[in-house]
């Protein structure tokens, strides 16, 4: 089995997050291949989230953790931690996803 990769582009300030916080993140999702399949800027608001309610994929559970507000961070989430064996959308089955992500605010 893969591991979560993290790649912190910028790191941030302020409080980290931890579970149960809820956070504010804009975000773009590809496949490995470079493909985009989903992208929030692009649709112009953020996506909110209570991080340890399961939902969202294990690999953003994990991979925000110690996230500071203002960070970006890069993803490379193995299908183990994303949608497995389950095609979603324009997801194939088994596809290593990457995130490119933006912590905008943590709200305890």
């Amino acid at each position: 089995m893969k591991s979560l990769v993290i790649d912190d582009i910028v790191v941030g300030n302020g409080d980290e997050v931890k579970v149960g916080d809820t956070v504010e993140v804009h975000y773009i999702g590809t496949l490995q291949g470079g493909l985009e399949f989903d992208n929030s800027k692009k649709r112009g608001e953020t996506f909110e989230f209570t991080v340890g309610e399961g939902r969202v994929i294990a690999g953003w559970e994990q991979g925000l953790i110690g996230m500071k507000v203002g960070g970006q961070r890069i993803l490379v989430i193995p299908p183990e931690l994303a949608y497995g064996n389950q095609a979603i959308g324009p997801i194939p089955a088994n596809s290593t996803l990457v995130f490119a992500i933006e912590l905008i605010s943590i709200n305890k």
